[in-house]
């Protein structure tokens, strides 16, 4: 007999469902959400499960893999799209859900995500705790601008020694020293938290020859290319370079039905970490990176018929399609021959 389960996962508890190739449900319950649980009560109802679906979410990576280590067909599927079934439910539980994406697993309406390693997960986890200190950082500076600003006490623009520069405009109000200097401490108590990620950053794209080998792309730096590899973990599991616009949220939309057709704005759908550090890349080269590159004439004829923001996203898409290349073939980033002969004279 060949079995299709469904597993509705939280933090504490899984809605397991294991139905027949006919649609009936052979068994139904809730267990730990732990792999051994998992497995052990799997083992109790399944003679030869034929394919195991979860949703994405947080434990999914993790459950998906340790399962599939014990021998399991498990299948990461897409929320968004399993989420499109499930609200047509008229009572929604965990055990009802459980029992749709069985029969999402029976049927094979859905959309795989890939299970991501757990080296990508944890170069992840590093990037996304930078992210959030940054963030903090940033939350931190605006708060104190605004309250001085309240008063008419301003100081020039830019993080670089920014508790500094707030102690000398204090100097003249020593009445309110006081109050800011709470604020600055854990603001020079973030710089250090941020640099300490920083070098951990550093090391582990140093480490990783393929970091090393994206890092030769002009204004792209080793969080750059660690997030890269991190989100698209194996770079084989695309077949079209050109898909990784799509991947990362780059291409834009499209509505088209009988005469209407309609391209909009990106979808911003995929990482949206990745993406804003392709951004910062594509602005860089375009605003600082001075060598000449045909990608960054045809940018600078992009922004000409459209804007700057626009040319920003056309070129990260390029780049993101170029650094998938990159990986696939192991070459460098090509400089023009012109440039490399001046170089050699040099």
């Amino acid at each position: 007999m060949v079995e299709y389960v469904g597993l509705d996962v939280s933090k504490e508890a899984t809605a397991y469902c294991v139905m027949d190739e006919a649609g009936k449900v052979l068994a139904r319950g809730k267990v730990a959400s732990d792999p051994d649980a998992l497995f052990g009560v799997l083992k109790e109802h399944c003679l030869c499960p034929e394919r195991i679906v979860l949703e994405t979410g947080t434990l999914s990576n993790w459950l998906a893999r340790e399962l599939g280590k014990r021998g399991l067909p498990v299948t990461i599927i897409d929320a968004r799209q399993a989420h499109a079934v499930l609200r047509l439910q008229h009572n929604k539980t965990d055990e009802n859900d459980a029992t749709v994406l069985a029969e999402l697993a029976r049927t094979g309406f859905y959309r795989s995500v890939a299970v991501k390693s757990e080296r990508a997960q944890r170069w992840r986890i590093l990037l996304k705790a930078r992210a959030h200190l940054v963030e903090q950082r940033r939350s931190r500076q605006n708060v104190i601008r605004g309250l001085l600003g309240t008063l008419g006490l301003r100081f020039a623009r830019g993080s670089g020694k920014f508790a500094r520069r707030v102690r000398t405009v204090l100097v003249a109000q020593p009445d309110l020293a006081f109050m800011f200097e709470p604020l600055l401490s854990e603001l020079e108590a973030l710089e250090r938290s941020i640099k300490q990620l920083d070098r951990a950053v550093e090391t582990q794209a140093k480490s990783e020859p393929a970091c090393r080998l994206l890092m030769t792309v002009p204004a792209v730096g080793a969080v750059t290319a660690l997030a890269y590899l991190a989100t698209i973990d194996e770079a084989g599991r695309f077949g079209k370079s050109r898909s990784l616009g799509a991947y990362i949220g780059l291409t834009s939309r499209r509505n088209q039905s009988g005469e209407m057709d309609y391209s909009g704005r990106i979808s911003k759908q995929g990482d949206r970490l990745l993406r804003a550090l392709l951004y910062g890349a594509a602005n860089s080269l375009l605003t600082v990176v001075r060598r000449a590159h045909p990608l960054k004439a045809w940018a600078r004829r992009v922004k000409k018929r459209t804007s700057h923001k626009k040319a920003c996203v056309a070129l990260a898409r390029k780049l993101a399609v170029i650094m998938h290349r990159m990986l696939m073939t192991g070459e460098a980033f090509a400089w023009p021959q012109a440039d490399t002969k001046e170089a050699a004279t040099a």
